[in-house]
């Protein structure tokens, strides 16, 4: 094969299916051949707006099989051809404060990143695609070959799950924790705070998300709450006997609300972790909760490699029925449609976990 078929993001929701040179690979670079790529709410606003960095291969959590890889790269990296590896979205430089420190995604020089931004040495450089170019200063995960696509597709999200509750959030065995957001990451972030042994954890989310409350309470969420029906501090407070929860973590995508609640829910002395991106509008908050109650209040951004390896040891594990979070998989084709479902614009098409199988 001498080339392959990507998904070009040319404009606010358009793709244009193209066929790509493949590139030639160096002793130092390689190429994957992409099995699926996972989709989240990032996607959603670079595919509407068009992206910042103009026409590009969109999709920035791949997952694939080593189909070429240079000696250098092989040794370097720890893998070979026919290796199934999760590829990091920043392409860091590995040599500022934060890449010797191993926060890759926090690099302070980066060469580009993964279906976000151009990346040396080929188009491409997305998950939208049969195949993707990986530059000789990418980081990567090795994955078992014997997971299902649609699972291994969810190391992403899982890896949210476990550096949101668990290491930034520092949950532990007994703790009771709230998870604003009962979408993919939201669950992951459930099924996270579970495996460390988390005693009671609750979800919130609207009514057209039940189909999400029903899977997070299939995954071990003791409490969920329909937030237009009832009122989550109240319900909170309730089921706590008024104490309140020892990790806060607001997941949700543009509301004000969720942070304010978070204030209010968290014990004395507990932390609230905000994840949820408001794209810029401002929230006003009574900050002398905070201070009252001791709060420490956690921003969190990205993922990082510890939790990837966290996140694919849980995958890889079994422990789980993670296809069911899998709700559709589509073809490059449908990559239009692809984002318009994992939005929730689409009648009848509840969704939870979108994958791209190119």
């Amino acid at each position: 094969m001498t080339t392959a078929r990507a998904a070009f993001l040319s404009g606010p929701s358009r793709f244009e299916i193209e066929e790509v040179t493949l590139p030639e690979i160096s002793a130092d670079d390689a190429l994957l051949r992409v099995e699926v790529n996972g989709l989240c709410g990032s996607d959603i606003e670079q595919v509407t707006t068009g992206g910042r960095f103009g026409r590009l291969v969109p999709g920035h959590e791949p997952v694939g099989v080593i189909d070429r890889i240079g000696a250098d790269a092989a040794r370097r990296w720890g893998v070979a051809e026919g290796d199934r590896v999760a590829v990091e979205v920043v392409v860091p430089c590995h040599r500022c404060r934060q890449c010797v420190a191993g926060v890759f995604s926090s690099c302070e020089d980066s060469v580009g990143a993964y279906g976000y931004r151009p990346v040396p040495g080929s188009a491409l450089t997305g998950g939208f695609g049969e195949y993707m170019y990986l530059h000789p200063n990418s980081v990567m995960h090795r994955i078992s070959n014997d997971v299902p696509f649609v699972e291994a597709a969810m190391y992403n999200p899982l890896a949210a799950g476990f550096r949101w509750a668990n290491h930034l959030g520092g949950v532990k065995e007994g703790d009771t924790v709230v998870v604003f957001g009962a979408g993919q990451r939201g669950i992951a972030a459930a099924i996270a705070a579970l495996s460390v042994g988390a005693a009671h954890v609750i979800a919130t989310g609207l009514t057209r998300d039940a189909h999400k409350l029903e899977l997070a309470r299939r995954f071990g969420v003791e409490t969920t709450i329909d937030v237009e029906r009832e009122d989550a501090v109240e319900r909170i407070a309730e089921v706590t006997g008024g104490r309140g929860a020892d990790v806060v973590l607001d997941l949700t995508p543009n509301a004000a609300q969720p942070v304010r609640d978070s204030l209010d829910v968290a014990r004395m002395g507990g932390t609230v972790v905000l994840a949820g991106l408001k794209h810029g509008a401002s929230i006003e908050i009574v900050t002398d909760r905070i201070v009252q109650k001791g709060l420490r209040v956690i921003g969190a951004r990205g993922v990082e490699g510890r939790a990837i390896g966290e996140a694919i040891a849980l995958i890889e594990s079994g422990a789980y029925p993670l296809g069911s979070l899998s709700t559709h998989t589509f073809g490059l084709d449908d990559a239009a449609r692809a984002i318009e479902v994992l939005a929730g614009r689409v009648d009848d098409e509840p969704s939870v976990h979108v994958s791209m199988i190119p």
